[in-house]
């Protein structure tokens, strides 16, 4: 296997959860080529460590004609048929994707939805590399990365907790409410003497950053690896189903994730540093206290 495409969409957490089969394919073949085409910013952390050759932004207007109906422009197809195996979880409900390939009897073409059918569902973007020989274990399920040498965004004092905090999410709907988090945080500042990092982005507005202001660092809109910089630094993270805590996860930092209308068998990492509390089907059923009690009993155990 010399030339591999992975086509893969969505954000930072679709991503993430991806990652598990590109270690895979990279193990198997260390010397192939893999293209990825999909989120471009997040596909960079598989780029800095070896698991991608190249990257491609899912919004180049190229391909479109994929689903077009219509055959490919010849030098598109020429560039495609020169993979050896082209692995798809782009949408294709019609099958217009699917029906391109494989371009030769030499090519390898593996399709898998784009919604994962298999919990967790980083086994479900592992499933087609069974077709291959590949098989995941359980425990690699959630990747781990690599990570600097902490201590750039590190504020605490010597046995004062720092705790990494996003109260955001891709969806209002799983979140937990804000003054719930404010709460929280402060509940926690008194009790472990903490300090906080905040970690937002554009979807949160600026007067959720203001209210946090004054419990600590902000990490607002932070480039990836910066991030992981400042999440690894903390003793603990506190968020919501979120790519930003699959971040987390992939940091090793001991998590706590609350979830509500999405199922966590499904979506939280796969890991045993990570702790789900979930209450029902909405965030509101979750109290101060159920989240207190579950980072106070992580904290504790660090010691």
């Amino acid at each position: 296997m010399d030339r591999i495409l992975i086509l893969r969409g969505g954000a930072l957490g679709d991503f993430i959860v991806t990652l598990p089969a590109l270690a895979a394919l990279r193990a198997r073949w260390p010397a192939a080529r893999i293209e990825f085409a999909g989120n471009a910013i997040a596909a960079r952390l598989a780029l800095t460590r070896g698991l991608l050759d190249a990257i491609h932004s899912q919004h180049e207007s190229r391909w479109a004609a994929l689903y077009s109906g219509r055959p490919l422009p010849a030098d598109f197809a020429a560039w495609l048929a020169r993979f050896d195996l082209v692995l798809a979880f782009w949408p294709d409900p019609a099958g217009d994707l699917a029906r391109h390939f494989p371009f030769s009897p030499a090519q390898t073409f593996l399709f898998e939805t784009a919604q994962p059918a298999t919990a967790p569902a980083a086994a479900h973007f592992c499933a087609p590399l069974r077709g291959l020989g590949l098989a995941v274990p359980p425990d690699q399920l959630c990747f781990q990365f690599s990570l600097p040498k902490p201590g750039q965004f590190r504020t605490d004092a010597p046995g004062s907790p720092q705790i990494a905090i996003h109260p955001g999410s891709g969806s209002p709907t799983k979140n937990w409410p804000l003054e719930r988090w404010l709460k929280l945080c402060s509940q926690l500042k008194t009790s472990h003497d903490a300090e906080f990092l905040i970690i937002t982005g554009e979807a949160e507005p600026a007067a959720t950053r203001d209210a946090f202001a004054h419990l600590g660092r902000s990490a607002h809109a932070l480039p990836l690896e910066e991030l992981i910089v400042a999440i690894a630094s903390c003793r603990l993270f506190l968020g919501h189903d979120s790519g930003v805590s699959h971040l987390a996860a992939a940091c090793g930092v001991p998590s706590v994730l609350l979830f509500g209308p999405t199922d966590p068998a499904t979506w939280a990492p796969p890991a045993p540093h990570v702790s789900v509390i979930r209450q029902g089907g909405t965030l509101l059923a979750i109290s101060v206290s159920d989240v207190e009690s579950m980072a106070t009993h992580l904290l504790a155990a660090q010691k």
